[in-house]
Formats: C-alpha cells, structure tokens, sequence
C-alpha cells in the first residue's frame, strides 16, 4: 500500500527566497556637509585674499605709472623753455651798410642781441629776459621771430612757449614762459596767456628751482656753484644752468607700510603718515632734472 507523503513535508520554507530590502543612503550626512561647505568657504576666502591683493598691486602700479607720466611731462616741457631760454636770432640778410669793410663775396650774417618792443608787442633784451625766477616759480624768455616755412605761404614762427602759444599773427619779438605753483597745481603762462595761467600738471606737493652758477676771475679756472635764488639774483647772467624738482603724490590713497617717507626737494625726511590733507595716505615721489641754458655765454 503506497505511503502517503503530507505536501507540507516538501513545501520549502518562504525564507529561502524573500530577504529583508537593505536600506541605502540618499544623500550626504551632516558631517560631509559641514567638511564641503568649510572647504568651498576656505577656497571662496583664498580666491578673496588674492583679488585684493592683485587690485592694491595694479592700483600701485597704476598709480607709480600715472606720477611717472605726470612728471616726464612737466619736465619735458619746462626743459625745452629752459634749454631755449638766450636763444637768439640769426639775420642772414644782414645790410652790407652796417660795417663797410665786409667782403661784397661773402653774405652778411649776424646774431641780434636784442630785438626792440614795438607798440604794444614785447621786445627782447637778454640781459633782463633770459632768466627770473625764485624758490618755487620760474621765468624763461629767448627770442621769438618769424622766417619762411614749407607749410604755408607766408613768414611763421616755429618756437612757441609753454602752451603752444603765441600765434603767428602776434608781433612779439620775444617767447616768454611762467612757471609757478598754485596749491597743488602747477601752472604755465606766457605772452596773451602770461596773467591767466593755465594747468600743467597736477597733484604738486613741491616745486624747487636750485641754481647752477659759474664765475671765471681772470685766466682762473671757472667755479661752479649751486645758489639760491637770492644769491643767483646779483646776476642772473652767471647762471648757466637750473635744477628742477617735483614732488608728486597719487591719486588713491592706502594703507602705506609703517615708518613710509621720502627725502624732499631740501633733503629733509617727510613721513608720510604725518601728511594732511589731500595727500594723507598717498604715494609720493620726487623727480629731478638738471637743464643747462643755451646762450648764457654770448652775454
């Protein structure tokens, strides 16, 4: 007789196939937070830290560059009225009739000394119109005259004074530049310009003039001196050369280092943190220049 066998004896056990379902992580935790958000916060502060120091470094050098500019300028153009400053006037139509032992075969020439003023126009005499001045303001004169020139048809003047002036239709035989500081601006006029100055350059926190005066005694070797202005006003006609100096200061104002200054004009030590004013917390710098006069030796 068969055995009969229960089916519950070969049912296998439901835990063979179906497991419990792992739980798996959807996100970050807390802590990971945290480390990401500190490392992007310490690359957001480096990325900062060298913004600013690559600004203050261009502002620096923006700034040393614009003093650099201002300066070449300034003394570009006081150097050309001083380097012209006695020039005179070569007449090649010289008249045969103001020295009778001239040779008919070769062509009068001469340099004039001094050009009268007519009417209103201002004449030109080297000995008072070379060269004035004092500590802080100069005055430069040469003689002005008018001779043919390519571009135009008729006789024009090709020296001009510190603002490009005067114009040709002017009937002044003499060039005259002034140079002087007001505030912090330093200032040109000459000829129609000499009352109403106009800017040259600015941010001046010193303008010094130093004169270089030579004096010969006899067959004796000549002396060079530098002078003040006082000593240099006995004659004017022994200065054969003038030292410019400028002091500017920038645009933006920082923090400079502790202990930050410079050596003026007069050699003296300027601290910069003890600045007031406009030029508190500026960079400053000195430039200097040594122009020697054209004709001081025809006098």
């Amino acid at each position: 007789m068969p055995r009969h066998v229960s089916p519950l004896l070969h049912a296998e056990s439901p835990s063979r196939h179906f497991s419990k379902p792992r739980l798996q992580q959807q996100g970050f935790s807390l802590v990971e937070l945290m480390v990401g958000m500190a490392v992007g916060l310490l690359v957001m502060a480096a990325a900062s830290v060298a913004l600013l120091a690559s600004r203050s470094l261009s502002a620096t050098v923006s700034d040393a560059s614009y003093l650099q500019q201002q300066a070449s300028y300034a003394l570009r153009i006081i150097g050309l009225q001083l380097r012209q400053a006695g020039g005179l006037y070569l007449n090649l139509n010289l008249s045969a009739g103001v020295d009778a032992s001239l040779n008919s075969a070769l062509a009068p020439a001469t340099f004039e000394t001094a050009a009268p003023a007519v009417g209103s126009a201002r004449g030109y005499a080297p000995q008072t119109d070379i060269l004035r001045g004092s500590h802080n303001s100069l005055q430069t004169g040469h003689r002005r005259y008018k001779e043919p020139v390519f571009a135009q048809s008729g006789l024009a003047a090709q020296a001009r004074n510190c603002l490009g002036g005067p114009v040709d239709a002017s009937a002044d035989q003499r060039l005259e530049s002034h140079f002087r500081l007001r505030g912090h601006v330093l200032r040109c006029g000459g000829n129609d310009t000499a009352a109403s100055p106009q800017p040259l350059v600015e941010n001046v926190a010193a303008f010094r003039l130093r004169y270089l005066r030579m004096q010969a005694t006899g067959t004796a070797q000549p002396q060079l001196q530098y002078v003040n202005v006082q000593q240099a006003g006995r004659d004017w006609s022994e200065v054969v050369a003038v030292e410019v100096c400028l002091v500017l200061f920038g645009q933006q104002a920082g923090a400079l280092p502790a202990g930050s200054g410079y050596s003026g004009c007069d050699g003296e030590w300027v601290q910069v943190a003890d600045l007031t004013g406009p030029r508190k917390g500026r960079m400053h710098r000195v430039f200097r220049n040594l122009f020697q006069l054209r004709s001081q030796g025809s006098l």
